[in-house]
This record gives structure tokens, sequence and C-alpha cells, in this order.
């Protein structure tokens, strides 16, 4: 999942929400020199990769993809289906997706000093570029990931991103819809159980 489905899976909870984005910064056992508001966050956020990861309808949708570039079908799925959610919003939530969004930034900016160097640069990035809705739009698609595969050390594998995605277009949109619905309600029963501190997600 990327930024504005993981925002979307703390929700309403600020811890989550401010510990989901350190989540993608910060490697390593937990507990460790973490908050323990942001560990709950960070928790909740390797939860909903792992849950992803192993659903076998994104098993079904990452088998689509040619076998050459199935290596990278993770970050294209996680890239489109911000654009799925964002195009589906209504779907999903009760609120606005701008208003939410705001919501989001605002709450990063209160909280900024709690996070790590490379959250709190990646805080101001999604503020100053609006990042979380700018997936409205599908071409940003194809564009962010040729940014992304541009920090590759290998020739940029998905400079032509929008050849691969547009053929599985469709087939990617019904999986996100068949798919999220179990991964809102997994987040939830997480979400929960992670303030508590009743679980612990294992990591390599």
């Amino acid at each position: 999942m990327n930024y504005l489905a993981h925002f979307h899976l703390a929700w309403p909870d600020e811890n989550l929400i401010v510990g989901g984005l350190e989540g993608e910064f910060f490697k390593g056992p937990l507990p460790g020199k973490l908050t323990p508001c942001l560990q709950a966050g960070v928790r909740l956020h390797r939860a909903i990769d792992g849950f992803t990861d192993r659903h076998p309808t994104l098993a079904g949708a990452r088998a689509a993809f040619p076998a050459g570039s199935r290596r990278y079908a993770g970050i294209l799925m996680d890239l489109a289906f911000d654009y799925f959610l964002s195009r589906h919003w209504s779907r999903f939530s009760d609120i606005p997706l701008d208003a939410f969004s705001e919501h989001i930034y605002q709450t990063l900016t209160e909280r900024e000093s709690s996070l790590s160097p490379a959250g709190q640069r990646m805080a101001q990035r999604l503020r100053e570029y609006r990042v979380l809705t700018v997936y409205r739009n599908w071409e940003a698609v194809p564009e962010t990931a040729a940014r992304l595969g541009g920090r590759l050390r290998r020739a940029n594998p998905l400079q032509d991103s929008q050849r691969l995605l547009e053929p599985l277009r469709d087939k990617l949109e019904q999986s996100f819809l068949s798919f999220y619905p179990a991964l809102q309600q997994f987040s939830k029963e997480t979400g929960k159980l992670v303030q508590a501190d009743r679980v612990t997600i294992h990591t390599p």
C-alpha cells in the first residue's frame, strides 16, 4: 500500500497515522527506540504490508504481469491502488478526500517533531506537493513509477510502466475493489491490538 491507503487505514487515530508514516522508514525490531505511540503505528504499517503481500487476490494480480516485470509489480500496484482508492473514495469514506488529506497534513505538522529526519522530510514533501490527492489522475501512476525507477542502480525498468499497466488496468481495479474491504476490516481489528500492545509483527 502507498501513502494514501496507509493513512486511510490508520484513520482516525493520530498515533497510528503518524506512526504509519514512520513505518516507511523505521527498520528493525520493536520495541526499539520509538515512543509507544509511534511503535503502534509502525506495527500496524507492517501488519498491513504483510496482509497485502500474502493475500491470494493480490498474488493473482501480480501473476498477471509479464514475467520479466513481476519483481516490480508490487511498486506498480501500490501506486495504482492509491489511484483506485481516490477514484472510489466515497465507497470507503464519509469524509471528502480533500478534507481528509488536509487533516492528515495538519496532523503530521503538529506531530512532526516526533518523526525521524526521514519521516520529517517526507511529511514536508507530502504537504508541499499535496501528494495525497495527485492520484486522482491516472497519469500520476506511471509518472511516479518512472521517478522511483530512476533511483534504482540499473537502467530504469519503470520508465515505460504505462505500457505494462494499461492492459492490466481493469483487472487491477477489480482486484483492488475485491481486496480493500478485507484490508479495512483487518486494519480496524489490528489497530486495536497494536494500541493495546497485544500483537507483535515479526519482520526478517
